[in-house]
């Protein structure tokens, strides 16, 4: 408004150029006057002459606008999936299975729209989103686990729910076996422990089964794991997304009972639920955790 008074010499003008009336204009001055502290037009004769106050502001305006233009441009383009960035936190196997797969879709549904990916197990990538430093956190928990209030402070987008398999070589007496086994049957064999938070449902499991399980090699590297038991050189329990990562030869996958199942979920903060990008996102992370389940 200052810079279209200064062009025209008047507030009757300015207002014509700008779509409004004279006093609003009049008073739009006043107010910018009283913010900056000082005058910035004066008048001689019948037209508004700029201060040097107002001459220094005027100079400005084209670069304030300009920005404010750029601004806006920019939030449209966010807001329309034009662009946009999302930060995503995936545990490994949920790295290799369903991240890939939605990051494709979304590329070519909205190639304006970058993701960046980094690795991490639960816990640590919730706490990750929670203090700021992701904008998505794949996730998951088991059945019955203590601790499912957990995550009621987040938007929670359920992925798929994935069973713990056992992997035997393909030599061993239970290789061939139809239909599920318990898994007591596997008490006195040699076992290949997973990551910490496997290691430990996978004790839990045991004991509950009423044996602790005689754990000779642990890696948190599921094609070592699928290595080890093709090798011959024990047998290990694995959720079915981190076997169909690997792909495992000289190895069969044996479902166990009692079932123990773990729920893979997308999750966020409820202010990020409304950014266009994180919920395109979710979307293709859920596509992709539908498809996962309708492969099997």
């Amino acid at each position: 408004m200052l810079r279209a008074v200064a062009s025209t010499g008047s507030f009757s003008a300015a207002g014509r150029e700008l779509g409004c009336t004279q006093p609003a204009v009049s008073q739009q001055m006043k107010a910018l006057e009283a913010s900056v502290g000082t005058p910035l037009l004066v008048r001689t004769g019948r037209e508004m002459r700029l201060t040097q106050a107002g001459e220094a502001l005027v100079r400005h305006a084209a670069g304030i606008i300009a920005g404010l233009t750029a601004a806006e441009e920019e939030v449209a383009a966010i807001a329309g999936l034009r662009a946009g960035r999302v930060r995503l936190v995936s545990f490994p196997s949920g790295s290799s299975t369903l991240v890939p797969t939605a990051l494709a879709a979304l590329r070519a549904a909205h190639p304006g729209t970058r993701v960046f990916l980094e690795e991490a197990e639960p816990p640590n990538s919730v706490e990750l989103l929670r203090e700021g430093d992701c904008d998505v956190a794949l996730a998951f928990r088991y059945e019955g686990a203590a601790g499912a209030e957990e995550w009621d402070d987040l938007v929670v987008r359920p992925l798929l729910t994935d069973r713990l398999v056992a992997l035997v070589p393909e030599g061993h007496r239970l290789a061939r076996t139809e239909g599920s086994v318990a898994i007591g049957e596997l008490a006195r064999e040699s076992w290949i422990a997973g990551c910490p938070r496997c290691r430990g449902q996978l004790v839990e499991v045991c004991e509950g089964a009423g044996f602790t399980p005689r754990i000779d090699f642990a890696t948190d590297d599921y094609p070592a794991v699928a290595g080890l038991v093709g090798a011959g050189l024990g047998v290990a329990v694995l959720p079915q997304l981190a076997v169909d990562s690997v792909r495992p030869r000289g190895v069969r996958t044996v479902a166990l009972e009692p079932a123990v199942r773990r729920e893979i979920v997308a999750l966020t903060l409820p202010d990020l639920a409304q950014v266009p990008a994180v919920t395109a996102t979710l979307d293709e992370l859920a596509r992709a955790g539908a498809r996962q389940s309708a492969a099997r």
